[in-house]
């Protein structure tokens, strides 16, 4: 015999009170997913670079100085972007097979509207991963061309540009700019750098050895053009004293002497030559 056991009744809600529930339910929500959102704040000389978990890398966006926000499955990456200088101790060979020991400094930043490539293809360590290679590579190549004196005088400026030239044009193609590259120090083993300081010194005297030879020589050249100036005037003026000219001037010193107020004895034509003799001046 079948026994109806009756159903519990619950009474519904009203309407009004759904409505609120939901509203309630969703602000909690809303609330719940704000609360859970993530903030970043990107300093002076930075920029910052979004990824997500479900779009990856926004290589359409770089966010500059500031407070951002973002979603839980979304990162900012921050780059600083400003010059900075990294110093490295590089060992290479020279031309003639000795080992040649430098301080280097690198002066670089990346590029700021290129900071989604760079951060896609090389990431924050692009110096270690980039720069740093192609700096001991290129120093190892180049140094190669020259030899101890070189480095140590005369063509370290030509030693940096070139390495610096060479890691600019690889930087730059992976959105990197190098500023310049510096070589501070050249450290050579004790014995090559006396022998090179020696031969420096010994260079230096042969300089001014030369230098006193040319002064000298220039001093005798300006001296014979000097004397054969003299010899010429004297040779002009011998064949121009003939003895009409002489005995003109002596008529004329004659004359000069008798508007004289002096009183002096002179003899004319006393070497038969018509000039005056002044026998005593009182």
């Amino acid at each position: 015999m079948a026994v109806n056991i009756p159903r519990p009744s619950f009474p519904r809600p009203p309407g009004g009170s759904t409505r609120t529930f939901l509203i309630v339910a969703v602000v909690l929500v809303l609330v719940t997913m704000v609360g859970a959102c993530m903030t970043e704040s990107i300093g002076s000389g930075e920029r910052g670079v979004k990824y997500s978990s479900f779009s990856g890398t926004n290589l359409e966006s770089v966010y500059g100085e500031g407070l951002h926000v973002f979603w839980p499955w979304e990162s900012l990456i921050v780059y600083d972007v400003r010059y900075r200088s990294n110093d490295e101790r590089l060992e290479a060979l020279s031309s003639n097979g000795l080992t040649i020991t430098m301080d280097v400094s690198v002066r670089y930043r990346p590029d700021p509207r290129a900071l989604p490539r760079l951060h896609t293809t090389i990431g924050p360590d692009y110096y270690e991963r980039l720069i740093q290679p192609e700096l001991r590579s290129a120093a190892r190549e180049i140094v190669g061309h020259y030899t101890p004196e070189d480095l140590y005088s005369t063509r370290r400026i030509e030693l940096q540009q070139r390495i610096a030239a060479r890691i600019a044009r690889v930087a730059q193609q992976q959105h990197i700019g190098v500023d310049a590259v510096l070589i501070r120090d050249v450290v050579l083993p004790q014995q090559i750098r006396a022998a090179i300081e020696a031969k420096l010194q010994e260079e230096q005297r042969v300089q001014q050895l030369s230098f006193s030879i040319e002064l000298a020589t220039r001093e005798a050249e300006r001296r014979r053009i000097e004397a054969e100036g003299q010899a010429a005037a004297q040779r002009i003026l011998n064949s121009s004293l003939t003895p009409a000219l002489l005995q003109y001037e002596g008529i004329q010193a004659t004359l000069q002497l008798a508007q004289s107020t002096n009183a002096k004895v002179v003899v004319i034509g006393g070497n038969g030559d018509g000039l005056p003799i002044i026998l005593g001046n009182e």
